[in-house]
């Protein structure tokens, strides 16, 4: 059997196969290739469509002081606020990631120490900062542990934890309007004020408007709960409250601007009303009964210009320190609620105290007083808004100093912020603040303090009670003059 020669009838068919298998091995390489290219380009669309459901689920469920994602305080309901009225919902969420976890930078700057003059000597707190030992003194024996810390929380709006410099926030509920973020804020400047100072602390805090902690039925456990105000049947501890950096809502601007302007309109025309107070009205419990001084029926017995009326209403309010900034007699309806600075204020010496339960004559006999007494009258409307001036906003951050570095020392606990806690610096705040909010924000940055803080008194019960003492007699001594209806 003789084999094909060299190139015979066989070989160019083998050529042509040659040729013919690289196609269909690349044609199907190139489908293979294909198909695994369209199967992982899926598996990373579902990923990123996946990861972006994940990141739109996180982003909204952050909890932030503006108030996202919060329910308001159980305890004392308000409307929601309206937080995406000019974004849609995906834009404030990223909004909200962006300023709660990329925003804040290193601190490392507020941390160093500040170093004072040690050659001048250190000012005295004033008097009234010795109720910090006071407000604090149900702790002294037991200390503040976690117990009581967890407790706390039951009542609380959010927790504030500072660690090493730095601030930590917990949120648990809204606070109307923007109160948790101008508090917080003042936190910052005080941080900023004292650069490696304020040691760590854990609290507690609430924002609305009444005192809970009853000392009666918390008596074996009494709860450290900060708050802007507290009275004397309540172990709630007083806090300088938000206005003092600002209220957007009511355009009330901060206190280191408000009182100057306060006080030089009231200094050029003494017929000037102070700002929020257009409409001076007494309310009784929850009637409100209104009173308007400048009706036709109080202008022969009231020059307004001299008299400025105090009366709580539903619960504490900020108005006092505005109305005894006026230099006028503040004519003040037995108050039941205290902020930290106005256990200071001495009746018949800072103001008059008003019955609430005569209260028309009351108010009465105390205008035919300021009438029949003008100088007495105008001296005590001076040392009320004397007093005022005399808190500045470095008392305010010295109050607030004093009160953290004091209740820290009664921490049995090393302070650690919570998992779900959010460290809050200058720029997150910022960040989530309005263009309005950010406005009142801005005009209150505070800068280290070239001197220390005041020099807290240490503590001494003797004297709270003989201030409580002074307070009542003066009262009693009223009430009497009252009851003789003897104005002279």
């Amino acid at each position: 059997m003789r084999c094909a020669p060299p190139g015979g009838p066989g070989q160019p068919k083998q050529r042509h196969q040659d040729k013919i298998i690289p196609e269909k091995n690349l044609y199907s390489l190139s489908l293979l290739i294909f198909s695994l290219s369209s199967f992982w380009l899926s598996i990373f669309s579902l990923s990123a469509v996946f990861f972006l459901y994940k990141v739109d689920d996180f982003a909204t469920r952050i909890k932030t002081l503006a108030g996202d994602n919060l329910d308001p305080t159980p305890w004392h309901l308000f409307p929601p606020k309206e937080l995406h009225r000019d974004t849609s919902p995906r834009s404030r969420a990223y909004k909200v990631l962006h300023c709660s976890y990329l925003s804040c930078s290193s601190l490392s700057q507020w941390q160093t120490p500040l170093r004072f003059d040690s050659s001048k000597p250190v000012e005295n707190c004033p008097q009234f900062f010795r109720w910090i030992h006071h407000d604090l003194e149900p702790w002294a024996k037991t200390g503040i542990n976690m117990t009581h810390i967890m407790e706390a929380k039951k009542l609380a709006a959010f927790r504030v934890v500072i660690v090493g410099g730095r601030l930590f926030v917990d949120l648990y509920y809204d606070c109307v309007q923007s109160r948790a973020m101008f508090t917080i804020w003042g936190l910052l400047q005080m941080l900023k004020r004292y650069p490696g100072m304020v040691p760590d602390v854990d609290i507690m805090f609430d924002c609305m408007d009444k005192p809970v902690i009853d000392r009666t039925t918390n008596g074996p456990l009494p709860l450290p709960l900060f708050r802007y105000c507290t009275n004397q049947r309540s172990f709630d501890i007083p806090f300088p409250d938000w206005s003092f950096w600002g209220w957007p809502e009511t355009n009330l601007r901060p206190w280191s601007e408000e009182f100057p302007d306060i006080k030089s309109r009231v200094t050029e025309n003494a017929m000037t009303l102070s700002a929020g107070e257009r409409k001076l009205c007494v309310r009784i419990g929850l009637k409100k009964q209104k009173m308007d001084l400048r009706s036709p029926n109080y202008r022969t017995s009231v020059r307004i210009g001299e008299y400025k009326i105090y009366a709580e209403g539903f619960a504490w309010s900020v108005s006092l320190k505005y109305i005894l900034s006026c230099n006028s007699l503040a004519l003040i309806i037995a108050p039941q609620y205290e902020d930290f600075f106005t256990r200071g204020l001495i009746p018949k010496k800072n103001y008059w105290p008003v019955s609430p339960t005569n209260l028309c004559p009351s108010i009465k006999f105390a205008v035919d007083w300021g009438n029949s007494n003008p100088s007495e009258a105008e001296t005590m409307g001076q040392r009320g808004q004397d007093f005022m001036e005399s808190l500045s906003m470095d008392r305010v951050y010295d109050y607030m100093f004093h009160l953290i570095a004091e209740y820290s020392k009664l921490q049995d606990l090393a302070p650690s912020p919570p998992s779900s806690a959010l460290e809050v610096c200058v720029d997150s705040l910022l960040c989530l603040a309005d263009a309005n909010q950010r406005k009142f924000l801005e005009r209150t940055y505070t800068f280290p303090s070239p001197t220390p803080p005041c020099k807290l008194e240490p503590p001494n019960q003797s004297v709270i009670k003989s201030w409580m003492n002074e307070k009542k007699e003066a009262i009693n001594e009223v009430r009497n003059m009252e009851a003789q209806k003897n104005p002279v």
